[in-house]
C-alpha cells in the first residue's frame, strides 16, 4: 500500500468508528477505492457506497469488493441496485406481449421482445445490462420495464416475483449496498428505490466520485415534469383502456388529445438541447397557450379515468398518474417565484421538461443526513480549490466535516507538462476555436496524434473536427463524440494508437487510457459554465445579493474542478507522459489565472512550443 493510501485508509476508519464526516480528496493514482473499502468491510454494520456512475458501479460489484473481501476473508454479504428502469418488470413484459396493436414496433423490436421474453424466464436478477443481444437504447426497453409512475407496488399481480422488488430484499439484508447517486437522491426525496428501509439500519455511507452530488441533488431536491412523462401516461392508458374498458368509447378520443397537445407544447419551441428561463419562456405566447390547452385536456382525460379506476389495476394507476401530472404542471405554471426555487425549461430533441430546482441544496441535504448518526464519507480526485474545500463544504451544507487532501503519488514534475500557447485572442472572439486549433496542429503532429481534444461546448466541438478535417498533411484518425457509444469509442481510440479523440462533457471525466495512447490533452477553454444558464443565473444572483461575490465563490471553484477533472485524463499510472495545453489566455492575463493552475497537479510549465516538440521528441528517445 502507497503512504498516501494508507493515511486514507486510517483516516476513513476513525470516521467510522466515531460516526464523523469526512471529505476527502484523493489524487490520481492514490488507490482510493481500496482506500476506503478495506476500512468499511473491517468495520462491520451496514454500509452503502454511491458511485456517480452505473459503469463504477458494475465494477465495485463485481471486481472491487470481491477481491478485497477474499483477500481480508471477511465474510461479508453485497448486493448491487439499480433504479427500477434497469429491471425487467413482468406486469409490463405481459401486457406488451398481449398488446396486439404493437404499432409502434418494428420488426427487429419484435425480436428483441421475444430475446427479454427468454431472458426474463431465466434470470435471476432481471436486470437489462445481462441482455446484451438487445441496445441499451432499444425502445422495447420503455415498454418492458417500469417506471416510478408506473409501477402498480403491491397491487401487481406479479409483485410476488418481481425483480425490483428481489434486488430490494437482497439489499435490506446485505451487509454492502452498492447504488449510484441517481438512485441514492431520487429515494432520499420520493421514498422510492427501496433506500429509504435501508439507510435507518446503515452505519456508513461513502459517496464515490462526490463531486457529482451537487448536480444530482439539485435534480432531486427540486420537482419536475416532462412530456415524455405524459406520452407514457398515454401510452400505457391506450393498452389499458383496450384491455379493461374497451366498451367505453371516450376513453381513446382523450387519451388522443392529451397526447397531441402534449406533442404540441414541445413543438412551441424551436431549438433544441437548451435551457431556458422562466422570463424567457413567458414571452412565447404559443407556449402559454400550448401549456394552458394542456392542462385543459389532461383534465379531462383524469377525470375519465377517474371513472373507469375501479375495472382495473393498471387504470387505477393510469388515474393516480394523471392525476401527479396535473398537479405538477398546475403548479409549476401558478406558483410565483416560490421562495429559494427557480423555474425553468429543458427542451431535448423530443421532449420539454418543466423544472423547479432549489438555490441551495445545503439546508435540504443537512436535514437528510441529521436523521440518525451515521459516517459520511465524500471522496474524489477533485474537491478542493488549492486544497481548500469550503466551496464544496458549504454548498452540499458539510459545515462539521473533516477535510483531508492528498496528492497523487506520480512525479507530475517529471511525467507532465502544462502547455498555454501565446498569442490566442479571448474566448469570446468569434474566431477563438479556429486559432486554438492552429495552435493546437504543430503540438499534435508532436504527439503523433494520440490526443483528446476536449471542449466546453458542442459547438466547438464540431468546429474543431471540421478544421481538423481539412487540415493539409494531417494524417491521423479522428474520433468524434457521439459517432459510437462512450465504451466503443474508448476501444477504437485504443486500437488505432495514434488516433485524436475530439469530445465534449462525455470525455472529460470517468475515463481511463493508461500508456503511450494518450499523451497529450488539449482544453479549448476554461470551463466556466455558461452564464445563461437558468439555474446558474439565478445561484449568481442570490450570492450576489447577500452581498458576497459570486465569482470567485461560485464560478471559479466550479471551473477549477472541472478543469481538474478534464485535467486528471493524462497521467493514469507511474509510467505515463504527457503534455496538458489548456489554449485559454485567462490562465496568464487575469488575476485568478495563478489560482487555477495553482489547483492542477505540480507539473513544469512553458508557453514555447519548442519546448512542448522537445518533451515529445526526448519521450520518444526514451522508447
Amino acid at each position: 500500500m502507497r503512504s498516501q493510501q494508507l493515511e486514507m485508509a486510517q483516516a476513513i476508519a476513525d470516521t467510522i468508528a466515531k460516526h464523523q464526516i469526512l471529505v476527502a480528496e484523493a489524487g490520481t493514482g492514490t488507490g482510493k477505492t481500496l482506500a476506503y473499502l478495506v476500512p468499511a468491510l473491517l468495520a462491520g454494520g451496514k454500509v452503502i457506497i454511491s458511485t456517480g456512475t452505473k459503469t463504477l458501479q458494475d465494477q465495485l460489484f463485481k471486481r472491487d469488493i470481491p477481491n478485497v473481501r477474499a483477500a481480508l476473508k471477511v465474510p461479508v454479504t453485497v448486493a448491487l441496485l439499480k433504479g427500477r428502469a434497469n429491471y425487467i418488470c413482468h406486469y409490463h413484459l405481459e401486457r406488451s406481449l398481449q398488446d396486439t396493436h404493437l404499432s409502434f414496433i418494428n420488426r427487429d423490436e419484435i425480436q428483441y421482445l421475444q430475446q427479454i421474453e427468454r431472458y426474463a424466464n431465466t434470470s435471476k436478477n432481471g436486470d437489462k445490462s445481462g441482455l446484451s443481444e438487445v441496445p441499451e437504447h432499444a425502445a422495447i426497453w420503455q415498454q418492458v420495464t417500469s417506471t416510478r409512475d408506473s409501477c402498480l407496488g403491491s397491487e401487481c399481480p406479479s409483485y410476488k416475483k418481481c425483480f425490483v422488488m428481489e434486488a430490494r430484499k437482497q439489499a435490506l439484508s446485505a451487509d454492502v449496498v452498492v447504488v449510484n447517486h441517481h438512485l441514492f437522491f431520487a429515494d432520499v426525496m420520493l421514498r422510492d428505490e427501496g433506500l429509504s428501509e435501508l439507510l435507518p439500519a446503515c452505519n456508513t455511507v461513502i459517496f464515490d466520485e462526490a463531486h457529482q452530488l451537487p448536480e444530482t441533488a439539485s435534480l432531486f431536491f427540486g420537482e419536475s415534469i416532462s412530456t415524455s412523462q405524459l406520452l407514457d401516461l398515454a401510452r400505457d392508458a391506450k393498452v389499458e383502456a383496450i384491455q379493461a374498458a374497451g366498451d367505453f368509447m371516450e376513453l381513446p378520443n382523450a387519451i388522443a388529445a392529451m397526447e397531441k397537445a402534449a406533442r404540441d407544447l414541445r413543438l412551441t419551441i424551436a431549438a433544441d438541447n437548451t435551457r431556458l428561463s422562466l422570463a424567457a419562456i413567458t414571452q412565447n405566447t404559443d407556449f402559454n397557450d400550448a401549456l394552458d390547452k394542456l392542462l385543459e385536456n389532461l383534465n379531462s382525460l383524469t377525470k375519465l379515468l377517474e371513472s373507469q379506476a375501479e375495472r382495473s389495476e393498471g387504470l387505477e394507476n393510469c388515474w393516480q398518474r394523471a392525476n401527479n401530472h396535473l398537479n405538477l404542471i398546475k403548479r409549476w405554471r401558478d406558483e410565483a417565484e416560490t421562495e429559494g426555487y427557480v423555474r425553468w425549461i429543458e427542451v431535448y430533441n423530443q421532449a420539454l421538461q418543466l423544472n423547479a430546482t432549489p438555490l441551495s441544496i445545503a439546508e435540504i441535504f443537512q436535514r437528510q443526513m441529521v436523521s440518525s448518526p451515521r459516517a459520511w464519507i465524500f471522496t474524489s480526485a477533485t474537491l478542493s480549490v488549492k486544497k481548500n474545500f469550503a466551496h464544496y463544504n458549504d454548498e452540499m451544507g458539510l459545515t462539521a466535516a473533516q477535510t483531508v487532501c492528498w496528492e497523487s503519488p506520480f512525479n507530475f514534475a517529471e511525467q507532465a507538462l502544462l502547455y498555454v500557447p501565446v498569442g490566442l485572442p479571448e474566448p469570446h472572439h468569434k474566431t477563438y476555436t479556429d486559432h486554438v486549433v492552429q495552435a493546437a496542429l504543430p503540438v499534435l503532429r508532436a504527439s503523433r496524434g494520440r490526443a483528446f481534444f476536449l471542449c466546453t461546448s458542442l459547438r466547438a466541438m464540431q468546429r474543431v473536427y471540421e478544421q481538423l478535417k481539412s487540415a493539409e498533411q494531417f494524417e491521423f484518425p479522428l474520433l468524434l463524440q457521439g459517432q459510437g457509444s462512450r465504451s466503443y469509442m474508448l476501444e477504437r481510440f485504443r486500437e488505432l494508437d495514434n488516433a485524436i479523440l475530439i469530445g465534449s462533457q462525455s470525455f472529460w471525466e470517468g475515463v481511463d487510457v493508461r500508456g503511450e495512447a494518450l499523451s497529450l490533452v488539449i482544453i479549448d477553454k476554461l470551463p466556466f459554465a455558461p452564464p445563461d444558464d437558468p439555474v446558474l443565473s439565478a445561484r449568481i444572483e442570490k450570492i450576489n445579493s447577500e452581498g458576497r461575490n459570486a465569482f470567485m465563490e461560485y464560478q471559479l471553484p466550479r471551473a477549477v474542478i472541472n478543469l481538474k477533472q478534464g485535467a486528471g485524463r493524462l497521467i493514469r499510472d507511474e509510467a505515463d507522459r504527457g503534455v496538458l495545453m489548456i489554449c485559454d489566455p485567462r490562465l496568464t492575463t487575469k488575476a485568478y489565472g495563478k489560482q487555477i493552475w495553482q489547483s492542477l497537479p505540480p507539473m513544469k510549465r512553458t508557453r514555447e512550443l519548442a519546448e512542448v516538440e522537445h518533451f515529445f521528441g526526448k519521450s520518444d528517445k526514451e522508447q
